[in-house]
This record gives structure tokens, sequence and C-alpha cells, in this order.
């Protein structure tokens, strides 16, 4: 009533105060569009995929995604050590590390340059983990009892070399063969056309159930020491979300004025690095001063800093690791099929990595030939990594995407950096072992934070539905729930399952235990089976060809070194899955040379009716 009233008294007013009123509407409405824009500004990246920080930000940055990866990848070859007999062996154990840090290094390195080319970290993946471990679990491989006493054990004994390198060797093999498929899948071009039927309502709840299924994971870690735990997650929350705009005055200098004062977003862009170290100085401080408790069986303990101390002095200063440095792999039939299931799985997760990669980085959604590439490079990866003796495969890791989003740094060459980092950190051993001293509860609470960005992440693929249909509740709901239930369910009653072949119970073990798996095929599957417009399942964005948008995914997605140029100059390029073809970019150069040619025929006979 109140609006009415003064639309009313301002109808009334004569014209000079009617243009005034006019003028004061325009001007609060053109205020609410700046404000609307300085809301989306905010939420941009700083950096977004091509743009290059300053050298010394780039290192900063690099660091932090190593060490955001460090906690997720030094955890694989920890867990497997135990059945692989490696628990009594630290060194062995520091070789694994260097090991799989040394092939996630080089995996990035290739994925960036030549691979999906997003901002996206390759690392260990937990996919590969289960079946491992399920491999492990047979009565073949079950460990000695000797090997589970310490006193027992020589580690230079060829013994008990061989107990442990005959099923890492069975391990290596396994994932060799099972890797062949994701080449095959990813350069064939498989993936990219199944791209057509997999919507946000199959990518939502996979990307989603990444970072709810791993609570477990993260509630462990920072149970060890809730107190520490809380101080990392509130440093972070109040570093990327309440000081993010607050600029920290540093001093530089230049030639025109010797000294000025710039402004520098440190919160914004460290905000995890910041919180980490500032909560590793404090449980550094508090193991020398005895706060913490010395007995390992005390509540607390995981929370000193030297906990893992003798592993720094015992680390080699040099490792390199090389293609079968445990001896030549071997093949197990019923690991294969094991493994094949994790790399299903591994391939679902990371075309929904790609997605939440390109929007978290201010990239236009990957086409069908990058998703193909960086498919095809991921099982190049586990291919290396069978072959050097990881225990495990490649994939990309959901934890640094979730960085991204945190400090809206999307540059690809931070993430190239940070690959290179990894090869070092992969050769040096006793600088990697460093940061094994980084306290569990620490660890922990940044995982608090990064799950639950990537959760998030997922949930955000579905702005482009309309979740106002039943429809699309139904299928989001119904596949979300189910991927926590029957995995949930199986895991109490691991005895339901039951064939009498054990490779078709553990295949089945795998896929109904897996939430990715279980979640991402009842939304493909509904999704593309319950009748629904493509505006209503959110695929008309894929459908669009802007011209701005096609030269912006060109300037991203293209390959380097003049790979792109050289394919689209022949018509055989486009019949390559994973090369890019751009129709218009080879029309546009074909004009040119006629252009070129003409322009030279012109001039020549100009130059003949002057003679």
């Amino acid at each position: 009533m109140e609006n009415r009233g003064l639309d009313n008294h301002a109808f009334q007013m004569d014209e000079r105060s009617s243009d005034e009123a006019l003028g004061r509407k325009h001007g609060h409405a053109q205020r609410e569009e700046e404000e609307d824009d300085e809301d989306e500004d905010r939420n941009k990246p700083t950096y977004c995929v091509t743009d290059v920080p300053p050298w010394y930000l780039c290192v900063f940055l690099a660091l932090q995604h190593y060490l955001t990866a460090f906690g997720a990848i030094i955890s694989i070859p920890l867990i497997l050590s135990e059945r692989l007999c490696l628990q009594n062996d630290s060194l062995t154990q520091g070789r694994l590390i260097n090991t799989i840090f040394f092939v996630s290094g080089l995996c990035t390195v290739l994925q960036v340059t030549l691979g999906v080319r997003l901002p996206i970290l390759q690392g260990g993946t937990f996919s590969l983990v289960t079946p491992a471990m399920a491999l492990l679990s047979l009565p073949e491989f079950e460990c000695p009892a000797w090997t589970q006493n310490a006193s027992l054990v020589n580690t230079s004994s060829p013994v008990f070399i061989e107990v442990w390198q005959s099923r890492l060797r069975t391990l290596q093999g396994s994932i060799m063969v099972a890797s062949v498929l994701q080449i095959v899948v990813g350069f064939s071009g498989l993936i990219g056309f199944l791209m057509r039927f997999i919507g946000p309502l199959t990518i939502a709840p996979t990307v989603s159930l990444i970072g709810l299924s791993l609570y477990d994971s993260a509630g462990d870690r920072a149970g060890s020491h809730w107190g520490i735990s809380a101080m990392t997650t509130v440093l972070i929350v109040l570093f990327s979300q309440y000081l993010c705009r607050v600029p920290l005055p540093i001093p530089t200098f230049s030639r025109t004025r010797k000294l000025k004062i710039s402004k520098f977003y440190i919160f914004q862009i460290m905000p995890i690095l910041l919180g980490i170290s500032i909560s590793w100085l404090v449980c550094f401080l508090l193991t020398i001063y005895d706060v913490l408790p010395s007995d390992p069986n005390t509540y607390g303990y995981l929370a000193r800093t030297d906990v893992k101390g003798d592993v720094l002095g015992r680390a080699a200063w040099f490792n390199f690791p090389y293609p079968g440095q445990w001896g030549l792999p071997t093949v197990s039939l019923a690991g294969v099929f094991g493994i094949l299931a994790g790399i299903v799985c591994s391939m679902a997760e990371s075309v929904g990595d790609y997605h939440s990669c390109a929007r978290l980085s201010g990239a236009p959604p990957p086409p069908k030939h990058a998703i193909n590439r960086g498919i095809g490079v991921e099982g190049v990866g586990s291919l290396l990594a069978g072959a050097f003796g990881t225990g495990n495969g490649t994939t990309s890791f959901s934890e640094n995407i979730a960085a991204l989003g945190i400090t809206k740094v999307g540059s690809r060459m931070v993430i190239l950096l940070s690959g290179f980092i990894m090869i070092l950190m992969g050769m040096l051993g006793k600088i990697g072992a460093i940061f094994t001293t980084i306290p569990t509860p620490v660890i922990g609470g940044m995982f608090l934070i990064m799950f639950g960005v990537i959760t998030a992440a997922g949930i955000s693929n579905l702005q482009t539905t309309d979740m106002n249909s039943s429809r699309n509740i139904f299928i989001f709901g119904f596949s979300m729930f189910s991927g926590l239930t029957i995995p949930n369910w199986i895991l109490k009653n691991p005895n339901a399952l039951v064939t009498g072949v054990k490779e078709v119970d553990q295949v089945l073990q795998i896929l109904l235990t897996t939430h990715i798996f279980i979640g991402g095929f009842l939304g493909f599957f509904l999704d593309n089976t319950i009748p629904g417009t493509k505006r209503e399942r959110g695929l008309l964005c894929l459908d669009k060809n802007d011209p701005e948008d096609a030269s912006k995914t060109s300037q991203v997605y293209d390959l380097p070194f003049g790979i792109s140029s050289f394919f689209a100059r022949r018509s055989w390029g486009r019949y390559i899955p994973f090369c890019p073809w751009n129709e218009n970019r080879s029309k546009d150069d074909a004009v040119i040379r006629n252009y070129s040619s003409e322009s030279k025929l012109s001039v020549d006979s100009y130059v003949e009716n002057a003679l």
C-alpha cells in the first residue's frame, strides 16, 4: 500500500518533479545493477586459466596445491603398506611415497600440456584402493605371520624383499592391463560420444558424492584433535571468506617512484597455505614445550610434529624412481577385473571434475576433444603409475579443484609448476619427508573445508536445470540417497553377495560399495530414460554456439606448440577424436590464403599495366 501511495504521489508531480523522481529511480536502479555486477565480479577468479600470475605468486600457489594434495597422496601408500607386508619397513614406505609423488607430478605436466589443459592436478585415486585391497586379501597374498613382528623382520633379507615385491608386482601388472581400457575409451572418442547423454543430473550426484563419501576420512583425521582441527578450519574460513577483500599493504620499488605502497590480497590468494602454516606452527610450539601428550595411546598425540621424526633422518637425500624398479610386473585375472571396476568409477569422477574445474577456474565447459584427451592421458598416467610401481593409478584430484574455488586462482601455469614441484619432491627424499610432519588434525581441518566445497561444486551443476520440475527433484534426490544408502548396507552385510565365483563377488562388492558409481549410474540412467525437455534437463547450454565463447574455448583447450593449427589445415584432422577441430578457423585460414593470392595477382596486374 505504501508503494502504491508513493507511485500516485509521484504521478501527480509537475514535469520537473517527475523528471527528478525518474532520475532518482534510474539512479537507484543503476546502483542496484552496479551492486549486482560487484557481487558477480567477487565470485569470478582472480586469475583465469590462461592468466600467468607473477613468478613469486606462482611459487607460493604451486606449493599450496602441493600441500593440499599431500595428505591424500601420502595416505594411499601408507594404507597399502599393511597389505604389502611393509608395516615394519618405513624406508620402503618412503620410497613408495617418493614414487607416487614423482609419477603424480609427471602426469600433471602431461595433463596440463597435452591433456584436458585445465588447471587440474593429477594424483593417486582412492577408486583403486578398494580393488587393490581386495586383491591383496586373497589367500595366496596373505602376509606371513613373521612379517607382523618387527623383531623378526630383516628389511635387507632377500626373503622379505621377495615377499612384498611379489605382491606389488602383481598389483602393478593388474593396473597396467586395466589402464589400457581407459586409454582406448579416451583416445577413441567414446567418452566424447557419451557426453551427449551426460547432463547436469549425471554430473551433480557424481561430484557431490565424492565429497560426501569422504566424510569418514575427514572425521577420523579431524577427530585426532578437534581443537587443532577447528583452529585450522576457522583460519581458512576467516582468510578465504571474511578477509578476502582486505589488502595487505606492501612496499614496492619502481623507477619512476622509488617507494610506493601496493595492495596485496594475500588472504584471497593463499588462505589454505596460511591456515596450514599457522596451525602447523602452533603444533610445533606445543610439541617443543610438551603441552601435547607424548604417549601414543593418549588423545591428542597425533597433533605433535615429531610423530614421524625418524623418517626425516633415515630418508635418502636423492631417490630417482624408474619403471620396473621392483621387478617385472605380473598379471592376476581377478586383479584386472577388480581394477577395471575402479577405472570405470575413476573415469566417471574425472568427467565431473573437468566440469567443476572449468566452472571454478572461469573457463568455458570442456569440449569433447578435450575430455577425450583428458581421459586418455589419465589412462597413460595409470599405465605409468603401474610401470613405476606406485601400487595405484592416477586421476584428477578433487581436493585441488576445491582449492580453485577458495583461492579464486585458476591459472594452469600454477598447476604446471606444482607438477614440477612434485617431480622434484619425488627425487629429493628428505625435502619431501619434511612435510610428513604435518600433524594429522591439521590435515583433517583442511579436509572439512575441501570436501564441503567439492560437494557444493557438484550441486552447483544443477543451476542450468529446472529444479522446479518434480522429475529433476526425483532423479537428483534418489540418486544421492541411493549413493549413500546402498554402499553403507553392503559394507554392513559383506556376505550378502555370494555367487560362488570369487572374481564376480569382488567386482560386485567394489561396484556396489562405490558411492560415485551408484549415484552417477542412477543419475545417468534415469535422466536418459525419464521423458524431459532439453531445457528441463539443462542441456540447452550445450547446443549454443556463441562465437565469443567458441573463441575462448579454442584459447583454453587447443593443443600447444602449433599442434592445433597443424590439424586445422588438414581435412582429415576432423576425424581424430582427441584433436581440436574448428571449422570456422579452417574457413578463416582458407579465406586468408585466398585473399593473399588475390592480392598478389592484383599487384602483378597493376605492375604490368603500369609498365
